[in-house]
């Protein structure tokens, strides 16, 4: 028997970033859910860094990534206005370390020109259209965003709540209880 099989079965999250128009958006919903139980409808998973500069989310297991995000906020004030490189180092140490190697979380960063996915296996994603996704929602979310933000008239901040709307009607592990944040 594995150790994680020994943990309950933990669901419920979508964080989506969505760049445009010179506007930055993440938005994550706020379910938390164990099974078939949902344990809190109002979590809070998307946070402010580098003074509001830089905007993360996380998916998984919450303490995991709450050492992420610390780890995080040390690599940008290492790097400071480098969010590209604190992400990579970030990424190299959650690779190497020991440690960090069993933390079972993912990050979504983005400052108001770059959006990154952060994985434990050393990948650093920096997607094409502007649009990313994490989380049991977060490939719902992703493909209403993507088909959103051709719309004309629409800007970051509505495609992100639009797409999180539509992900929480499909994905069970999503809500419509959001957090969004603009940089």
């Amino acid at each position: 028997m594995s150790n994680s099989s020994a943990f309950p079965d933990w669901h419920g999250t979508t964080i989506l970033a969505v760049r445009k128009d010179g506007k930055t958006v993440v938005a994550g919903d706020g379910q938390v859910s164990m099974g078939q139980t949902i344990v809190k409808g109002t979590a809070k998973k998307v946070r402010r860094l580098a003074g509001g500069k830089v905007i993360a989310g996380f998916a998984g297991s919450t303490a995991d990534a709450f050492t992420l995000i610390e780890r995080l906020e040390a690599k940008l004030e290492q790097y400071p206005d480098q969010l590209a490189r604190a992400c990579v180092d970030l990424a190299k140490d959650w690779r190497t370390d020991r440690y960090l190697r069993k933390l079972e979380a993912m990050l979504l960063v983005a400052d108001k020109d770059q959006i990154f996915t952060v994985t434990g296996v050393g990948d650093v994603l920096e997607p094409e259209h502007g649009v990313a996704a994490i989380g049991s929602g977060g490939n719902y979310a992703l493909a209403a965003a993507r088909a959103l933000s051709d719309v004309p008239g629409i800007d970051a901040e509505a495609v992100a709540r639009r797409a999180m709307g539509i992900a929480a009607e499909i994905c069970v592990y999503t809500n419509g209880e959001l957090t969004v944040e603009v940089v």
